[in-house]
Formats: C-alpha cells, sequence, structure tokens
C-alpha cells in the first residue's frame, strides 16, 4: 500500500455513511493521496455500479476502471461535495487526489465526483450552497 502524503482519518461523516478527514493542515495543491483498487473492464464496471447503490469505481481510460469497493484504501471515503476541497486526476490509470484549497485540520475531505453511474438518481447531501441536488 502507497503511503499517504498527509495524516487522514476515516471516521462518521455528516455527508454520507463515513467520510475522510485531515489530521492535519494540507495546502492547496499538494497530491493528498491515491485511490487504489483492481483494474476492470470498463463493461464490467458498468455492470458492477448498475447493481449497487454505493459505487467505489473510476473509469481511467477507453477500457478499464479502477474497482476499489473491495479494497482496504482510505481515498474511497472521499465523499462528493458540490463545492469540493480536492480534485481527482487521473494519469496513467492512477486515480490521484489534489487539494483545491488549503484543508484545515479536521475538515473533511471532498471531491467533484462529476459525471457518475448514478445517472442522477442518487440525492447529494453535501449541504453546499451551490449543491445541483444530485449525483
Amino acid at each position: 500500500m502507497k503511503k499517504d502524503r498527509f495524516s487522514v482519518l476515516i471516521k462518521k461523516s455528516n455527508i454520507d455513511g463515513k467520510g475522510l478527514f485531515a489530521l492535519e493542515s494540507i495546502p492547496a495543491r499538494k497530491k493528498v493521496g491515491e485511490l487504489e483498487g483492481d483494474l476492470i473492464s470498463i463493461r464490467k464496471a458498468r455492470q458492477l455500479a448498475a447493481k449497487s447503490k454505493r459505487i467505489s469505481i473510476v473509469e481511467v481510460d477507453d477500457d478499464y476502471a479502477l474497482y476499489a469497493a473491495e479494497k482496504d484504501t482510505t481515498y474511497r471515503f472521499i465523499n462528493h461535495s458540490c463545492q469540493p476541497n480536492t480534485y481527482m486526476r487521473i494519469f496513467k490509470r492512477h486515480v490521484e487526489f489534489y487539494a483545491l484549497t488549503n484543508i484545515k485540520k479536521g475538515e473533511e475531505l471532498t471531491c467533484n465526483y462529476g459525471e457518475t453511474h448514478h445517472d442522477g438518481k442518487l440525492k447529494c447531501r453535501c449541504g453546499a450552497k451551490n449543491c445541483i441536488g444530485f449525483l
């Protein structure tokens, strides 16, 4: 398992289920960490997504997706927010998270998931002023 760049903690989230929280300040534009999982075909990823309410899948290119639902990976607990403090970067089939803003100790790490397999059927609970209401 890759070493985390910053200390983080998984705990109950006000957004949804469990979330990932900073145990130290994280400066803007710094790499926070990386999502780990298994590379699976896009076809298999979409089949799994159709059967699940909670999805830990990121399509990394036209052929493959990273499936993190069955892995003990810290970064699968980053919840969606319409006003996120991190962003996701896909590079050579790796899914990396970077700080968009200065993140304070104790703050929940969030990311705007963008287009999802939920097809607008899952209510967004981020609470942001600019919340679009669904994923």
